[in-house]
């Protein structure tokens, strides 16, 4: 049976473990996107929206706020017309962004073989029998 204690290592198998929400983080897309982006040196709001293809101005935005209430982003505004926000990745940020290169890199170095896995599965799905484990 797996719990999650009151000390700090907790367990991401107890479904209340605050571990979970960790993991529920990095495991965002966007997290992983921002974080690389902001690895490479602060970057502004709209810097970040043109970098990243396909995310919308609010999912930014909420992504940000999650970064910086988790402590992994910091948010700097300067008294400009109009006001100027800029986004630094803090300290305990830059260790979780060196764990997940390796993750990109994996996926931008296996994204082939996916797809082929991917597409030679739709084909055998198509032709073959009904599958029993699929609700």
């Amino acid at each position: 049976m797996h719990q999650c204690g009151t000390d700090q290592d907790g367990n991401a198998y107890a479904s209340a473990c605050p571990t979970r929400q960790a993991l529920d983080r990095i495991a965002d897309k966007w997290t992983v996107l921002i974080l690389g982006l902001l690895e490479g040196g602060p970057m502004r709001f709209n810097q970040l929206r043109r970098e990243i293809e396909g995310i919308s101005q609010k999912m930014l935005s909420q992504t940000l706020k999650s970064l910086e209430r988790d402590g992994l982003v910091s948010r700097k505004v300067f008294a400009t017309v109009p006001v100027t926000v800029e986004y630094s990745i803090t300290p305990l940020g830059a260790t979780l962004a060196e764990t997940l290169v390796p993750l990109r890199v994996w996926a931008e170095t296996h994204i082939a073989q996916m797809l082929e896995a991917r597409s030679a599965y739709d084909r055998s799905d198509e032709d073959g029998p009904a599958r029993l484990d699929v609700a």
